[in-house]
């Protein structure tokens, strides 16, 4: 299970931000609305179409500190195209403490894996504009793909709790980009504009008393669904935690297409 820094308690924390809510208030766990995106969520860097080899190695993207990126890229970016993984850490949280929980699928299949870090102690989804943090993830992919040979037809978003909820939100407005958006443990979705057809992993823990299952996945994934998304889903027996059975299908559905 990841851990937040010692500065703050991981309990703590993730009751601080669901008290207050993604936009400094109270707001609805599930929300998916239709209609034009707002440029406040959109992301436009793409990959390159020239093939540039890459150098393998995890690193940071040195874009900001000391909050900044993480990149894991994979030998295989050496001579071919490689799909990308844009994982998102939890409230309170870092790269540093999301990367264990992708490295080891990560190496096996090849995949680059991109870890931006908040702006601030969490991920800023106020409706219809995700601020500062969708700026900056949209120049840690502009230096990505500017680094890295990425296969633009396995491009993924993920993240766990707090990140998760991210990556359910923007990776639905942005679903032009994205293939596949993977949620672990989220507390909610705010999706303000559908952009493409992203499909979705969610996965969830059953003993989970932080974020109860019965008030966050099992509302986000039948809103998803009636939204007229593909859904795998989830429940396994857990805590609130990234579950390694769940990354290793996420990645393998990344790959697999």
């Amino acid at each position: 299970m990841l851990q937040c820094p010692p500065v703050f308690s991981p309990r703590a924390v993730l009751a601080l931000f669901l008290l207050i809510g993604c936009a400094g208030g109270p707001s609805p766990n599930v929300r998916i609305e239709t209609g034009p995106v707002s440029e406040g969520v959109r992301l436009h860097a793409r990959p390159e179409r020239e093939f540039h080899p890459a150098e393998p190695g995890l690193r940071r993207l040195g874009l900001a500190s000391p909050r900044d990126a993480l990149l894991f890229v994979p030998e295989a970016a050496r001579t071919r195209r490689v799909p990308l993984l844009v994982m998102f850490h939890g409230a309170g949280g870092s790269a540093a403490h999301i990367w264990p929980t992708v490295r080891s699928d990560a190496e096996e299949h090849g995949v680059a894996v991109l870890m931006p870090e908040s702006r601030q102690w969490s991920w800023d989804y106020k409706l219809g504009d995700f601020g500062d943090d969708r700026r900056f993830i949209d120049a840690a992919l502009a230096e990505t793909f500017r680094r890295v040979p990425v296969d633009a037809g396995h491009v993924a978003v993920g993240g766990f709790s707090a990140g998760a909820t991210m990556a359910l939100s923007l990776g639905t407005s942005n679903g032009d980009l994205f293939g596949w958006v993977f949620a672990f443990s989220p507390t909610a979705i705010v999706v303000m504009g559908q952009a493409g057809h992203p499909r979705f992993l969610v996965a969830h823990g059953l003993q989970d008393t932080l974020v109860p299952i019965a008030s966050s996945s099992r509302a986000i994934v039948p809103a998803l669904r009636s939204a007229g998304y593909s859904v795998v889903y989830r429940e396994l027996p857990g805590e609130h935690e990234v579950f390694p059975e769940a990354v290793h299908e996420a990645l393998s559905l990344l790959v697999s297409d």
